[in-house]
């Protein structure tokens, strides 16, 4: 990663030019730098990464819109540019929301793709959001992190009865979050994902890597489905097999599907303070290897911002 200047981007029909205030890293971001996304991306170089950002319309390409300028916003960065690591950005119009004045700009930053994905990943499960729930049992891996912590909190907020796992320097934080129970992943009864209350898990929430189809089916009600937010060859495969022998205890891959509607969801469910944002550390734009560094050593609790 390099530090360089470059062009103020020019929007198009369709977007804005926005002043970032804040954004968040995710893990796709670092994966492309790995070249785990090869050949298809990153299109070319130089490649600014960054697909969530909070800040300030300059100017607006669409006279269509309801955006101005000065509208301070949250948006979604189109993954084949992204962008959002830098002192301006292009934005979507149609993966952008009005930013409440509830929340500042490094909590809003980590709304759209983390938060999203969880919501989705929930609603993959059969869960729904209008209370119309029937009372069911759920785990959630890595529920310290940054998809997790926002999966336990939705997962609450549907009226479910969470089960979490994270490290033990995590787990007071995780409680704090709704969790009914909560696992030292290290420990055997978390490393096997036993419910300390004996509990079969009707939908698993899978935001960690490393756990077996075996591990998770013994755990699993008569028909659970696990949901796992990032998917590897390996999960694909287990997925289809469960699949072709019609097996009524299913693993579901799950890749996020960009929608204006989830974003307006968990934002407005930030505003009335619902859905809360950790922030892990929060960084200067000069500091953004070190944010980088964070984020990619897998320890950080919720989320890691840059702040421009």
């Amino acid at each position: 990663m390099q530090h360089v200047v470059v062009q103020i981007p020019c929007p198009k029909e369709g977007e804005i030019l926005l002043k970032v205030e804040a954004t968040s890293i995710n893990p796709i971001d670092w994966k492309l730098q790995k070249g785990m996304m090869r050949p298809f991306l990153p299109p070319k170089f130089p490649f600014i990464p960054g697909v969530d950002v909070a800040g300030e319309i300059i100017e607006v390409g669409d006279e269509r819109t309801n955006f101005k300028q000065g509208d301070k916003v949250i948006a979604m960065l189109n993954l084949p540019k992204s962008g959002g690591l830098a002192e301006y950005a292009v934005a979507p119009v149609t993966l952008t929301v009005p930013r409440p004045s509830e929340l500042a700009p490094a909590e809003a930053s980590g709304l759209p793709t983390a938060a999203v994905i969880a919501l989705q990943a929930l609603k993959t499960a059969g869960v729904e959001f209008d209370g119309r729930n029937i009372s069911s049992n759920t785990l959630i891996t890595a529920a310290s992190g940054g998809v997790g912590h926002y999966a336990v909190q939705l997962a609450k907020f549907a009226g479910l009865h969470v089960t979490a796992t994270c490290g033990s320097r995590n787990m007071e934080l995780v409680k704090s979050l709704g969790a009914d129970e909560v696992l030292d992943y290290k420990k055997p009864a978390g490393a096997d994902l036993r419910s300390p209350s004996g509990k079969k898990y009707d939908t698993v929430i899978h935001c960690a890597t490393g756990i077996s189809w075996g591990t998770f089916e013994a755990n699993l009600s008569a028909e659970g489905k696990v949901i796992d937010i990032s998917p590897s060859f390996r999960s694909m495969f287990t997925s289809l097999c469960r699949r072709v022998m019609m097996s009524k205890k299913k693993l579901v891959t799950l890749l996020l599907e960009p929608k204006v509607e989830d974003i307006k969801f968990v934002v407005e469910l930030a505003k009335e303070g619902r859905l809360r944002t950790f922030v892990d550390s929060k960084y200067g734009l000069e500091k953004a290897e070190e944010a980088w560094a964070k984020s990619m050593s897998g320890r950080a609790t919720g989320k890691v911002v840059v702040e421009m």
